[in-house]
């Protein structure tokens, strides 16, 4: 840092200039950082609505089909989506223990549907959280991130104050104000980030409630008969 700062030249392109090496190092990061979470908001806003419309149009479809074969025609169409992969996951598995009729070794045709359902909603929801643990750690390491570029800008703005042997305020002021900007651009990239990671923690669980809830009715369409109509939220 050079204590022989004018005032009118501090900020963003004064902390550039005068940093070097290991100080630009959290700059970096953090614009990475948010480079990132700017991405996965935009990814993941997309795959949403692709998602919603896709899910949408196959639940339509799946209510208005009056049997079994129906539904695992309109599977055999291409249903490359949530309630599709859940329901391809329950009419296999209700095959196979109609082939292993009688030598299932444990539990009933009625239980291997159910496990099936939910090894399938387990694999959903993993695919729903993919991405969280970036927010989740953007969120908890960019203050920190900033706060070390603090300091090591405050290190070396001291260091460079004292070999000039001028400690009047005017010199430290600016120099030590240019490294608190790193703990501000820290604590900016880490609130998005944490909002945005708590705004999927909702939209992934209330997606899970409507899976789990189609995930019933399926499980009853196939051991009873009886059918709910469901909508897609």
């Amino acid at each position: 840092m050079n204590p022989n700062v004018e005032p009118g030249a501090m900020g963003m392109a004064q902390l550039l200039t005068q940093n070097s090496g290991l100080g630009l190092v959290p700059l970096v990061l953090l614009i990475l950082m948010s480079m990132g979470t700017l991405y996965y908001l935009l990814f993941k806003c997309w795959v949403a609505w692709q998602e919603k419309r896709r899910s949408r149009a196959y639940l339509k479809g799946f209510w208005q089909c009056p049997d079994l074969e129906a539904v695992a025609g309109q599977l055999a169409s291409g249903a490359n989506e949530a309630y599709g992969r859940l329901c391809a996951a329950a009419l296999g598995a209700a095959r196979q223990a109609q082939q292993a009729e009688g030598r299932l070794l444990l539990g009933s045709g009625e239980e291997f549907v159910l496990r099936a359902l939910r090894h399938a909603i387990s694999r959903e929801r993993l695919r729903l959280e993919a991405g969280l643990t970036f927010l989740a750690s953007v969120g908890s390491a960019a203050p920190f991130v900033g706060l070390f570029g603090t300091v090591w800008g405050i290190y070396h703005a001291l260091l460079a104050i004292g070999a000039s042997g001028q400690s009047s305020l005017d010199k430290v002021a600016g120099p030590v104000g240019e490294a608190l900007v790193m703990t501000g651009f820290g604590l900016a990239v880490a609130l998005p980030a944490v909002l945005i990671y708590n705004l999927f923690v909702r939209l992934n669980r209330l997606k899970m409630a409507s899976l789990e809830g189609f995930a019933h009715d399926l499980h009853a369409l196939l051991t009873t008969g009886g059918r709910q109509s469901q909508e897609v939220r």
